[in-house]
């Protein structure tokens, strides 16, 4: 199903430099939804929901004629069984860092591809582990403003790059999109990439 571009649900700057970097035209459009774990539900089970979800809304969304492809992505910071959102504030942000703190973590990234024969979803998983970090250099890096809008209150692909230690599996995906996995979801459903012209948000 060859197709002009696709809707990218999601208003990340990351993931859209994620989709321009492997060639796939694509427009904006940001779905709004809670973005909530429920009781007892898995955190690979959260975010697989969520990314179905974001895909499904925008799929709703869409109008006659603009029916496109949809893809979606929820990444979530997982700490033995913990989810870890985005935090709401520096103290929040602190509180994860230290947590953090010379241990290693998941992280999971769910990805959605909706289209008229419904959703089809992958999930990537991969660990990352933190150096001891002290207060000092968690108050320095929440000063920076770069926790607040990322799961687990950091970005491997900005100032936080010094605190990892080791990162075994996907550093797009601990960005927040997996190429690999979005490649693979792409070509199932016959939608090419590294194509030249790409569609500005």
């Amino acid at each position: 199903m060859e197709t002009d571009f696709v809707y990218l649900a999601s208003a990340s700057p990351r993931r859209s430099e994620l989709l321009r970097q492997i060639g796939v035209p694509y427009r904006v459009r940001p779905p709004a939804i809670a973005e909530e774990q429920a009781p007892g539900e898995t955190p690979e089970a959260y975010v697989l929901r969520l990314a179905a979800a974001k895909a499904g809304a925008v799929w709703s969304a869409l109008g006659r004629g603009e029916e496109r492809p949809v893809l979606a992505a929820d990444t979530a910071v997982v700490l033995d069984s913990q989810v870890l959102g985005k935090p709401a504030d520096v103290a929040q942000a602190e509180a994860m860092l230290a947590a953090l703190s010379g241990r290693a973590h998941r992280v999971l990234t769910a990805i959605a591809l909706q289209t008229s024969q419904g959703a089809d979803t992958l999930l990537c998983e991969s660990e990352v582990r933190f150096r001891a970090t002290t207060p000092a250099e968690r108050s320095a890096y929440c000063a920076t403003g770069e926790p607040f809008d990322k799961a687990g209150g950091y970005g491997i692909q900005g100032h936080a790059a010094v605190f990892v230690e080791h990162l075994r599996g996907s550093y797009s995906s601990v960005v927040g999109l997996p190429l690999y996995e979005t490649a693979v979801l792409l070509a199932r459903h016959g939608i090419s990439f590294w194509r030249k012209a790409v569609a500005a948000a």
